[in-house]
């Protein structure tokens, strides 16, 4: 199971039932999105334990949740994750719990994002609604220094490889 806090736009786009936030079973722990209203519309989740960013098409929206485990799938195999990270990430996803966003620090991160993912779009000519694009922005969004994580690794793809590590060595 894993919690999906959602920014207000998104849950009026997708309107699930809201539930108490309670803690992920994942490794990469809590997930916050927003919804990005470019054409085609597109969605923007980050982890609220490393600030990974995943960006996916939105539409249809009523499955957002169902399609995201093998987005982040993807996302976490262009950052030369182990296939048994992702797979236990995956498996651990099987259910969602819908929750209001309630970590102000990370939905500061999901706004910085959304202005880097623009300049992203426009300085590489990356189609809006193509996968391949949206996975090359999601790897750069990664590299961002964030400040919540300025006491670790820096940066979501670095957070994300010290977590891994961790997650081995237990």
């Amino acid at each position: 199971m894993f919690c999906l806090h959602c920014t207000k736009k998104l849950l009026d786009r997708i309107k699930p039932e809201i539930a108490e936030p309670g803690q992920s079973d994942t490794a990469l722990g809590n997930w916050y999105a927003t919804v990005m209203f470019w054409k085609p519309q597109v969605a923007l989740l980050v982890s609220e334990r490393t600030l990974l960013p995943v960006l996916m098409p939105l539409a249809p929206a009523a499955t957002l949740a169902r399609r995201f485990p093998a987005q982040l799938a993807l996302v976490l195999k262009e950052h030369v994750v182990p296939s048994e990270f992702i797979a236990q990430e995956v498996w651990q996803m099987d259910k969602v719990q819908y929750a209001k966003t309630a970590n102000r620090s990370v939905v500061g991160i999901l706004n910085e994002f959304v202005k880097q993912a623009e300049f992203w779009l426009a300085a590489y000519a990356y189609e809006k609604g193509d996968d391949e694009d949206l996975l090359a922005i999601s790897a750069k969004l990664a590299e961002t220094p964030c400040s919540p994580l300025y006491k670790g690794p820096v940066s979501p793809d670095k957070a994300l490889h010290e977590l891994v590590k961790a997650g081995s060595q237990a």
